[in-house]
């Protein structure tokens, strides 16, 4: 079963943001999906854009690869600081993360 259809967003659009105030630096995120999240000099994580933009905006989303899904999703449940959301784009439910149901 994948990621998708065990979260029952198969075909869904998705997007991932950090919570800053929770962010541990720790790294994990970045080592899992570098193309993803990137540790800045504050050593806080924090989403990239689709064309490799650090996004510093609280709050700031960015997209989730279909093909990056399972390494985002590692990322949100391996984060000791429990500050990774991922979330469908058409209802922003927390689909993985600490607010997900």
């Amino acid at each position: 079963m994948s990621v998708e259809q065990a979260a029952g967003v198969e075909g869904e659009a998705l997007e991932v943001w950090i919570d800053q105030d929770l962010c541990t630096g720790d790294g994990i995120c970045a080592q899992y999906a570098p193309e993803v999240f990137e540790l800045d000099i504050d050593g806080l994580a924090y989403v990239k854009s689709g064309e490799d933009e650090l996004l510093q905006a609280k709050g700031a989303t960015t997209p989730v690869p279909l093909p990056l899904l399972t390494d985002v999703v590692d990322s949100a449940k391996e984060c000791p600081g429990e500050c990774i959301h991922v979330r469908r784009v058409s209802d922003r439910v927390e689909v993985f993360g600490p607010d997900a149901e």
